[in-house]
């Protein structure tokens, strides 16, 4: 039976009459008219789908998130005694909290402060300046404040994550990580 409407007949895509068409095009017939076509029901089922799918990837992130602060914290880790570190000098360390490499510097006789070496913008490994007053990322000409950890010039827009210390009988003891603040 031929459908009688012509948006219910089958054509084939270059439009050409059946009688020339070549004989594979019989033995596969693409109903080209009706290829492109989507029943509401159809594109209501993939909206669904794709909501269900983008809601279970949220829930994901949730569930993470929360776990992620749960997790026990690490043990204190000393690093240096206060007498070992001159004023304007640094000390490299490794820290599990922050990830790997980090850096101790003793900017004034009276301030200690621990940053991650891993630049916040691409990861590449800050070195402090000349003059001890600045970190530099070489990959990028990224500068951050040795006091504060702050972004100064280039690429970076947040700081660098700061390693909480402890003083303990004139031991430097790294105590976990703290997040701040952009």
């Amino acid at each position: 039976m031929i459908p009688s409407a012509p948006s219910q007949r089958t054509a084939a895509p270059d439009g050409r009459p059946a009688a020339d068409q070549p004989a594979w095009r019989q033995d596969f017939p693409v109903d080209a008219p009706q290829d492109q076509y989507l029943t509401r029901r159809g594109f209501t089922r993939f909206v669904m789908l794709a909501s269900a799918v983008f809601g279970l990837g949220q829930l994901g992130l949730a569930v993470c998130n929360l776990f992620r602060g749960r997790r026990a914290p690490s043990p204190t880790q000393p690093i240096a005694r206060v007498a070992e570190i001159p004023v304007g000098s640094v000390r490299w360390f490794h820290c599990a909290d922050a990830g790997g490499p980090c850096l101790l510097l003793r900017p004034a006789p009276d301030a200690i402060v621990a940053f991650s070496q891993k630049c916040t913008h691409l990861g590449c490994a800050v070195t402090p300046d000349a003059d001890g007053k600045r970190l530099r990322c070489p990959c990028h000409e990224g500068l951050f404040d040795a006091a504060t950890g702050r972004p100064l010039a280039g690429p970076p827009r947040r700081p660098l994550p700061r390693v909480a210390l402890q003083l303990r009988d004139g031991v430097i003891h790294a105590v976990g990580v703290d997040e701040q603040p952009l």
